[in-house]
């Protein structure tokens, strides 16, 4: 397999798309939605198989993380949120209860 640079959130995303994770979700309120199937998702029923942090160039405080997630029925996307002071409360208030975080 090609040796691919990791380094942007579009190159990451692209890779892991080839590895299945097609949908995309966001947090409402205490659960996560599938914006592809509309189902929700508490912290209990999926896992971050990989997590990735990204930096700004020329501003680090343009920070975010990309979660890649599997969900208990096995759909598996992706989750972008902005990191530190950037990032949306409900969804670091959700990822900090999800317990199988894996890298």
């Amino acid at each position: 397999m090609e040796k691919v640079n990791m380094d942007s959130l579009v190159t990451v995303l692209a890779e892991i798309e080839n590895l299945g994770f097609t949908s995309q979700f966001e947090v409402n309120g205490k659960s996560l939605v599938s914006l592809k199937t509309d189902k929700h998702y508490l912290p209990d029923q999926i896992q971050i198989a990989h997590f990735y942090r990204f930096e700004g160039e020329s501003n680090p405080e343009d920070s975010s993380i990309m979660y890649a997630i599997e969900t208990c029925d096995e759909e598996k996307g992706t989750l972008v949120d902005g990191y530190g002071t950037a990032s949306d409360p409900a969804t670091a208030d959700f990822i900090r209860k999800v317990s199988n975080i894996h890298k």
